[in-house]
């Protein structure tokens, strides 16, 4: 019965449904409830706080209550979509209080600045993912012709709404062109709705969600991962997306809303792959010169990647994150700490 978290994340719900308001007392308290008996029954060196609200406020009131220090992680909803005097004057507590924070992408700590957050330290530390054994290239696979790929939720940021519009323009050119899209939301009726006007039901492909291990073969064979991200009306938007690193890291070419934090993945190639969506005619025009030259996107995508891989496969993530850790456990990073504690909730 839980469905504040689900289908589009809290601050959608909460936009979307504001009567989910009465949920969230009982939801911060079980947390914090859960996390307390938690620190009774074993002794922590240090708490890791994915989101600043509401799970950052929990480790500060754990941390006060039991001295035990706290390192919180921005993904991007709460830092960038969180807005008003309350939850900023929450956010400048629950950052100034950490040991640590770390957001996900460069833009991320300047959002951090601009906000006045200041935080003992700040890094930036992407999710990251496994370039090594599951999101890798298969030489085996060969890419399909004209096949469009989404996956993600289907929320307002993610752009959907204006890949459909492009389509058209795509289809012109390239009649066979073909768009399936992974992933479930708040979103999904007005995207189908949206389809059917334009006339696209016979290739516009709603896949649903799947699992984690279902995605790298669609991304070995799709033609183009296009991922228009925007920043929504309400001001939020990506932070650092794992689904273009999950794409990248299997050497699938890709076009990209040029929003903040992505030219943290693609580096140098960011002119190229990355699009104004929100232009007319631009993100048609950047899938079709990707479709039209499938070599030379697929040799661009295998320069990403190798860029890439020094930031966001999971062993330099995950060296990154023991660093900060260890750093603030108490225990000066000279030996593993007695446990670590994470709260978290997606």
């Amino acid at each position: 019965m839980e469905t504040l978290v689900n289908d589009g994340g809290i601050v959608t719900n909460l936009k979307r449904h504001p009567w989910k308001w009465l949920l969230v007392p009982g939801f911060v308290l079980a947390q914090l409830l859960v996390a307390r008996r938690l620190m009774r029954r074993e002794r922590f060196d240090i708490i890791h706080a994915h989101w600043l609200l509401p799970q950052g406020l929990i480790a500060r009131v754990l941390s006060r209550t039991t001295d035990v220090p706290y390192v919180v992680t921005s993904h991007g909803g709460d830092l960038f979509g969180l807005k008003g005097w309350l939850p900023d004057w929450l956010k400048r507590g629950v950052a100034g209080s950490a040991a640590a924070m770390t957001v996900v992408s460069t833009a991320m700590s300047e959002e951090v600045v601009r906000l006045r957050l200041s935080p003992r330290r700040l890094e930036v530390l992407p999710m990251g993912v496994d370039f090594s054994t599951r999101f890798v290239p298969d030489p085996a696979i060969q890419r399909d012709t004209d096949h469009l790929l989404f996956v993600g939720r289907l929320v307002p940021k993610k752009g959907l709404p204006l890949l459909l519009q492009a389509l058209p323009q795509v289809l012109d050119e390239r009649p066979g062109t073909r768009l399936t899209i992974v992933g479930f939301g708040p979103e999904e009726a007005a995207l189908r709705s949206q389809a059917r006007s334009l006339g696209l039901e016979s290739v516009v492909h709603f896949a649903g969600a799947l699992a984690q291990y279902q995605l790298p073969d669609l991304y070995r064979r799709a033609t183009l991962f296009v991922a228009p991200f925007v920043r929504d009306r309400d001001g939020n938007q990506e932070g650092l997306p794992v689904v273009l690193m999950e794409a990248i890291g299997c050497g699938c070419p890709a076009v990209v809303g040029e929003v903040a934090g992505i030219r943290d993945l693609v580096g140098d190639a960011q002119d190229d792959v990355c699009v104004d969506p929100r232009v007319p005619g631009a993100l048609a025009t950047a899938v079709l010169a990707a479709l039209h030259n499938p070599d030379r996107a697929r040799l661009q995508a295998d320069r990403i990647r190798r860029a890439a891989a020094a930031r966001v496969d999971w062993e330099v993530v995950s060296g990154g994150y023991a660093r900060v850790l260890l750093a603030h456990s108490g225990r000066n990073g000279t030996s593993a700490p007695r446990n670590l504690s994470d709260t978290a909730c997606g």
